[in-house]
């Protein structure tokens, strides 16, 4: 049965569609009293590709859906029977058994946007871009999609670009750096997908720009909310802490990363997927054995139950086979349960996801009692931010943090106070002698 998981805005399935559905669940001699649940893992799917810019009739929107379902830790034999309810949807679709319009949530196959979406997909894939450029760029093509009202890919022009990014920072009143996300997306759509130029000139409203300085907190914040936190959380903070780690990097860190003897943690493929190495503080050193120590013994248990291994990046399963069981990539912080994967029908350990540990820190923070927005990556501000305190030279911390620009990195002077002979203090805090000092060079007179 569906006990945990959660969906947001659930809508009923189309009759059409529940008829269709229904009918191939019989035909498969399901049992009948099991109809009900298949049709709710079908709901969730549906939802979830809604909601997070998924094609439904896309047989690779599956594995996402089955990572969602781990991450809310759905048993694997309830993983299996979602992926069963979704198959028979695929079937459903493919056979031609509802009409064009039966379902609201599947566009037609030969849909012009979908042929759309599929070709940024391949685009996004050959510059190898990461999966969340994929989802973001795939959002706001969406968006400029609903802003055309019917119009098809091919009647798309940078005039209606212009009216749509004028739109965001007119009716909708979005940042700047928003505006120039959508921006790029719609670059990308126009260059590499539809072939053709994108020329929006200055005639674009430009969101107003405003100096961004991030959220920062004390030693003593940092100590209050990792006292709160439980292991492996705890370390995992602990680590975007100490080493500056963005939440990605960390929970995607492989047992092979760390090099305890040198003390240095290798970071590969991060923002812009470039390699760095980072100094492993000595205050972890001891749990982060421990982890690795149960990393491990959950590696033997999964290996002599059978399963899979773990999930390589890229193509490297194919080129080293039996690397998925090696012990050196294995994640640091791998997730409670396996993850079916429904083309092969194989069972492979993912990291722990990135929506458990955010969920973690929010209860942590509140029990604190910090009064601050905090969230993964204000532990990375707060690195930044206390080495420049320690007077360690900006290039330095540049290189910790792995920017491309020195600008980037600059943000952080202004959270903390200048050191030198003119530093900035309010006239509440003026010394009486002063006082007298200034009404001398005034001639007496003090405005």
């Amino acid at each position: 049965m569906i006990d945990s998981f959660q969906v947001i805005n659930m809508r009923s399935l189309p009759n059409e569609l529940r008829v269709a559905y229904l009918g191939a669940f019989r035909g498969r001699n399901a049992p009948a009293k099991e109809s009900g649940d298949y049709l709710k893992w079908l709901r969730f799917y549906l939802d979830f590709c809604s909601k997070y810019e998924h094609a439904p009739r896309d047989r690779d929107s599956l594995q996402p859906f089955l990572s969602k379902l781990a991450s809310k830790r759905q048993s694997t034999s309830q993983q299996e029977q979602a992926t069963a309810s979704v198959e028979i949807y695929y079937e459903v679709i493919e056979e031609g058994l509802i009409g064009g319009g039966g379902d609201r949530a599947a566009p037609a196959a030969d849909d012009p946007w979908e042929r759309c979406f599929r070709e940024l997909k391949v685009e996004i894939a050959l510059r190898h871009y990461s999966p969340k450029t994929l989802q973001t760029y795939r959002g706001w093509i969406r968006q400029f999609q609903g802003w055309l009202v019917g119009k098809s890919p091919d009647e798309a022009d940078s005039e209606a670009a212009r009216g749509f990014l004028s739109h965001l920072a007119i009716d909708r009143h979005v940042a700047a750096s928003t505006q120039n996300q959508a921006f790029n997306a719609l670059l990308f759509l126009f260059r590499h997908v539809l072939k053709r130029e994108y020329d929006i000139g200055d005639k674009v409203v430009r969101a107003k720009r405003r100096k961004y300085i991030p959220v920062v907190l004390s030693r003593g914040e940092v100590d209050d909310v990792l006292g709160k936190l439980r292991d492996p959380y705890c370390l995992i903070v602990k680590l975007l802490y100490g080493c500056g780690l963005r939440m990605s990097e960390c929970i995607n860190l492989r047992v092979m990363d760390l090099n305890f003897d040198e003390r240095i943690i290798t970071v590969h493929h991060g923002k812009g997927g470039k390699d760095r190495t980072v100094p492993l503080p000595s205050a972890v050193l001891s749990a982060l054995h421990e982890q690795v120590e149960r990393a491990d013994i959950l590696h033997r248990q999964d290996v002599q139950a059978g399963y899979h291994g773990v999930f390589m990046p890229t193509a490297l399963n194919r080129k080293w086979p039996g690397a998925a069981k090696a012990l050196t990539w294995q994640w640091v912080f791998p997730a409670k349960t396996l993850t079916l994967v429904p083309e092969s029908m194989e069972r492979r350990r993912y990291h722990v996801h990135e929506s458990e540990l955010q969920k973690a820190l929010r209860g942590a923070v509140k029990r604190s009692g910090v009064n601050k927005r905090v969230t993964c990556h204000t532990f990375r501000h707060s690195f930044a931010s206390h080495l420049l305190r320690a007077n360690y030279d900006i290039r330095t911390i540049q290189e910790l943090l792995g920017h491309s620009d020195i600008r980037t990195t600059m943000i952080y002077t202004h959270t903390v106070r200048s050191r030198t002979l003119k530093e900035a203090q309010s006239p509440l805090d003026f010394p009486e002698p002063l006082f007298d000092m200034l009404e001398g060079f005034a001639g007496g007179y003090v405005d």
